[in-house]
């Protein structure tokens, strides 16, 4: 079980510095095939703005009303 970790570690590793930047949004990539073979891949670039836009929002009126409830009143006597 340990050496199948330490594989897995070890291919990580492997896997992470066959990555090197070369430009904006690009990178190059070694692929392990029988040899080694080097491609370049261009990352997406996004675009981050705002906007404006309406919105329709109802409009509540909140009115105040008073009513009677009934409490109930208690009264200790003392003996």
């Amino acid at each position: 079980m340990t050496k199948l970790m330490t594989a897995a570690a070890l291919a990580a590793i492997c896997a992470l510095s066959a990555c090197k930047k070369t430009g904006e949004g690009q990178y190059e990539v070694q692929k392990p095939v029988v040899g080694t073979q080097t491609d370049t891949v261009n990352t997406p670039t996004v675009d981050v703005s705002s906007d404006t836009t309406s919105v329709t929002v109802p409009k509540v009126d909140v009115k105040k009303d008073t009513q009677k409830v009934k409490v109930p009143k208690v009264t200790v006597k003392k003996p």
